[in-house]
């Protein structure tokens, strides 16, 4: 087994030990992390992590600044960084509860005083953050002694391994007629350790001719319940239909949900916009950066497809940019307009406002 694999497989256990509410260490440049996830614990588990009867809590930039625990301004630049809150006696379990968790800020808003102090395992705490992402976890973790027991270890540099986009192969494929083209064919990618499976649907009849491509992120609400509150679900029946009308195309279907923070934690944002926040800063309030989608998964599926250039179907022109930066040529983008209704307007005001979304 090469480095890379054994890197990706040993962040895949820390992933899977973190989901399952046990402690992992983390090794970084710096220093390293002994963490618990703060979602999935329990007094008991804390208790046993932490003998002491004290621990310190891991928290990202922009959830810190939420708390008003770090600069403001520093979190709104990017808000992936780490932050240590200092082990005080009152930082009880329920506390860390509330701190983790923003959907009761508002029934609880006086949380505090916490003290910042310096994070000498920089490294480990952004590789935190970023498993804690890939866990559908929220990003809030206790800091446990370096000598307590751990289910799991990983190295922060083996995270770019796990997600490294290169290790997607094609899994398997097979003809699926679908309502919107009878002639479509149905390609599954996987990579070793992940366990999310990501599919393209070819429509029509391949030729020489650059294909119209949707990158759709998975949106269980949307795509399957038919939910009202974002525009997903008539988009990508859209989309499906114009692939249908054209020469052909191709509808990349990323599981990615809730633009790369998991069903739970969109869950959980859908909440704050019901307390009056927008999109952006549901995400924001959660810890997790705006959009923490990964478009290297889809340049590499259409590598592997022999696709090199695309007619892209997106009203985002953030998605054109950072599709090309995979090296895929955008040779023009396709506006994919759908009607609104009331329970999502507010929602697409803020997707063209705050995030420069276009017709």
């Amino acid at each position: 087994m090469d480095a890379a694999s054994a890197g990706a497989r040993s962040v895949a256990r820390a992933i899977d030990a973190l989901r399952r509410g046990w402690p992992v260490r983390i090794d970084g440049v710096g220093g390293a992390l002994t963490l618990l996830a703060i979602e999935g614990a329990s007094p008991d588990a804390l208790a046993a992590f932490a003998p002491a009867g004290m621990s310190g809590l891991l928290l990202s930039e922009s959830r810190a600044a939420t708390l008003k625990i770090t600069n403001q301004l520093a979190a709104a630049a990017g808000g992936d960084s780490p932050v240590l809150i200092a082990p005080a006696p009152w930082i009880d379990f329920n506390v860390a509860v509330a701190v983790a968790d923003p959907v009761h800020d508002l029934t609880t808003p006086m949380k505090g005083p916490f003290r910042a102090m310096a994070l000498s395992g920089q490294a480990a705490g952004r590789a935190a953050l970023r498993l804690a992402r890939l866990a559908g976890l929220l990003p809030s973790f206790f800091v446990g002694p370096a000598d307590a027991s751990v289910e799991a270890q990983c190295a922060a540099d083996d995270t770019a391994a796990y997600e490294d986009a290169t290790r997607l192969t094609i899994a398997s494929r097979a003809r699926l007629p679908v309502e919107a083209a009878h002639e479509s064919e149905i390609v599954a990618f996987r990579s070793p350790e992940d366990a999310r499976e990501h599919v393209a649907l070819i429509i029509g009849k391949r030729d020489g001719s650059v294909p119209l491509v949707r990158v759709h992120s998975e949106c269980l609400t949307g795509d399957i319940f038919g939910s009202l509150k974002c525009d997903c679900g008539p988009q990508l029946h859209e989309a499906m239909a114009r692939m249908a009308h054209g020469q052909w195309g191709i509808l990349l279907y990323l599981r990615q949900e809730g633009r790369g923070i998991g069903l739970i934690n969109k869950l959980r944002a859908y909440a704050l916009q019901d307390q009056g926040f927008d999109t952006v800063d549901a995400n924001v309030r959660l810890g997790f950066a705006v959009d923490a989608r990964d478009f290297a998964v889809a340049a590499r599926m259409l590598a592997l497809l022999g696709v090199d250039k695309v007619r892209l179907l997106t009203n985002n022109p953030d998605k054109v940019a950072r599709l090309e930066a995979t090296g895929i040529d955008v040779v023009e983008r396709v506006p994919l307009i759908v009607e609104t209704n009331p329970e999502n307007e507010a929602y697409l005001a803020t997707k063209r406002d705050r995030t420069g979304h276009q017709l």
